[in-house]
């Protein structure tokens, strides 16, 4: 019996190591700028492997990540129960009564989304397969048939983030969306199964096409009828009988991993296993929201990054990259899934703007289109340049479908003041004792910071006593919002300050203010003061996490009770 020696060991731990640590560092800067954090977590891999590290530095490349050896085969198990995993929270999302709700919509979005782009991508795919970097493996219609797929999809999880980021979830538009989203979740899992089953024979894996194909369409039939409501029995028993989470976390694994390892034993890859498995779970009745956050975050946040930062170690994104073929899949693919679905929704009865936004909200790949590159990449259907270009179509998708979607509507994303705070202006403990006096400080504190630069700190704090003598801006439940309105600065400042003994803002309820948030805002944009004020009102408003803003220790501490009350309200 084989196994690592100690420096393999050490090796491997330290891969992973730097691996999630970057990823997870990257995957929140990118979340700083409002995309998915799917894209930091790439560029993690991109900057670890052959593009930056391996390019400039080959040595220690290869000593963290080496080519031969137990170390990748180790590395590439890790990343195969990554991509389960991943498939079974991505499962989870999916709520097959939202697509029974709004079927016709959902269907005929979805079908319009998804043709136009295989139409339109298919005559190329057949007749220049060798520029189009057709693998090893790959025939005319494995090649046709996978490239159609990859073009057509959407990514559900991106699509449903940008709509609650941009608070349309529960709108027409929202739930228009996600039915489509999902019906096309669906379908591009089912094609891209067919793909593989094609080839399974190729690779002495699997079993016979026809038998492959109808057991999988069994599988599907039985695990989302009789098998949904097993799981939901079998969950109902667990919540009643045995320690919740734990014991529902460990049921979660067993299904997903034997499901997977039956469809990977099918020839279809066991992604289609977990996904639906992840279905079946996430339509328990039985599933709490704790149970389902905490295995969301388990994989997100730990397995995902690995697998995603995996990929970057893969390819020379350089040395691969071919503008022709990423202009041609970027062109088709937006082009055909924005137009596809910009007819069928204006087909069922959504005009004009909505019918873009529709549109725009689909457009988004994410995720989803990088794993089955990945896995088309590793069974020879495609070379790295194709691999390359669908990872750009990728980002370059879900970078810009939230933003044009904002566009479409006039819709902005949510503003938190905190955003425009920081430990510089921050004061754990506020030295004045009256309204005047503490609005001086907390003026004198912005300034100071130098977030705008040349900010007049008595002005600010006259136009804040003059706001105060019109209407006083005490909120009750010890809270006080004064604010200022400033000609000529580009961009709101938020000064935030505790008082042991409480300063008096004349507040409806009579108690005095512990936590003044005093927001500086251009004189010129009234809306954004406005959305400023709901901010602090919708975390202010709860008594509970008031007293814990109230007894964070530092600046971290209080953005992180900031945070944590926003994700959950």
């Amino acid at each position: 019996m084989s196994s690592m020696s100690h420096g393999e060991i050490v090796t491997l731990l330290a891969a992973l190591g730097v691996l999630i640590g970057t990823a997870r560092l990257l995957g929140e800067l990118a979340r700083r700028f409002g995309q998915p954090a799917v894209i930091g977590e790439l560029f993690a891999g991109i900057l670890l492997g052959p593009t930056i590290l391996g390019a400039a530095w080959p040595q220690a490349s290869e000593a963290l990540f080496p080519h031969d050896g137990p170390v990748p085969v180790a590395l590439h198990g890790l990343t195969t129960v990554a991509i389960t995993l991943f498939l079974l929270v991505a499962g989870m999302e999916v709520d097959l009564s939202t697509i029974w709700r709004r079927r016709i919509v959902a269907v005929t979005v979805g079908l319009g989304g998804m043709l136009l782009p295989i139409i339109l991508i298919t005559p190329p795919a057949f007749f220049f397969k060798t520029w189009m970097d057709a693998g090893p493996e790959a025939t005319d219609l494995t090649f046709v048939l996978f490239i159609a797929t990859a073009v057509a999809i959407s990514a559900l999880p991106v699509v449903a983030k940008i709509l609650i980021d941009l608070q349309l979830f529960k709108t027409d538009i929202g739930m228009t969306i996600v039915a489509a989203a999902v019906f096309n979740d669906i379908v591009g899992r089912i094609l891209f199964a067919l793909v593989l089953a094609l080839m399974g024979p190729l690779h002495g894996g699997g079993l016979p096409l026809w038998q492959s194909l109808a057991l999988t369409a069994v599988f599907m039939t039985v695990a989302l009828t009789v098998g949904r409501v097993g799981v939901d029995r079998a969950l109902g028993w667990l919540n009643a009988h045995a320690s919740v989470p734990g014991s529902v976390l460990g049921f979660a694994a067993t299904g997903t991993f034997i499901c997977a390892a039956f469809t990977e034993w099918l020839g279809v890859h066991a992604i289609f296993g977990a996904f639906i498995f992840g279905i079946a779970l996430g339509d328990s009745r039985h599933l709490r929201p704790g149970t389902r956050q905490t295995i969301d975050q388990f994989v997100s946040f730990i397995f995902a990054p690995i697998f995603f930062a995996t990929i970057g170690l893969r390819v020379d994104f350089v040395g691969s990259f071919d503008l022709g073929l990423v202009l041609l899949v970027l062109i088709i693919s937006t082009v055909g899934k924005v137009g596809g679905c910009v007819l069928a929704a204006r087909w069922t009865g959504f005009g004009g703007r909505d019918g873009w936004a529709v549109a725009f909200g689909m457009n988004a790949r994410g995720a989803m289109e990088i794993i089955l590159g990945l896995l088309a990449l590793e069974v020879g259907l495609i070379g790295d340049r194709m691999f390359v270009a669908l990872v750009i179509m990728a980002l370059v998708t879900s970078m810009t479908s939230g933003p044009l979607l904002q566009r479409v509507l006039g819709r902005t994303k949510p503003v938190r003041f905190w955003d425009f705070a920081g430990s510089r202006t921050f004061a754990p403990t506020l030295h004045a004792s009256d309204r005047d006096t503490v609005l001086a400080e907390l003026a004198n504190i912005a300034a100071a910071s130098g977030k705008i630069e040349g900010l007049d700190a008595e002005a600010v704090t006259a136009a804040a006593l003059a706001r105060e003598r019109i209407l006083p801006s005490g909120v009750g439940h010890g809270v006080a919002l004064p604010h200022a309105r400033m000609p000529g600065i580009p961009q709101p400042v938020v000064a935030i300050g505790r008082s042991a003994r409480g300063i008096d803002f004349d507040a409806r309820d009579g108690q005095p203010a512990r936590l003044v948030v005093l927001l500086i805002t251009p004189l010129e944009n009234p809306e954004l003061q406005l959305r400023l004020l709901a901010s602090v009102a919708q975390v202010c408003q709860n008594e509970a996490a008031v007293a814990r803003l109230l007894a964070a220790a530092d600046w971290t501490e209080f953005l992180a009770v900031l945070n944590e009350s926003t994700a959950h309200a």
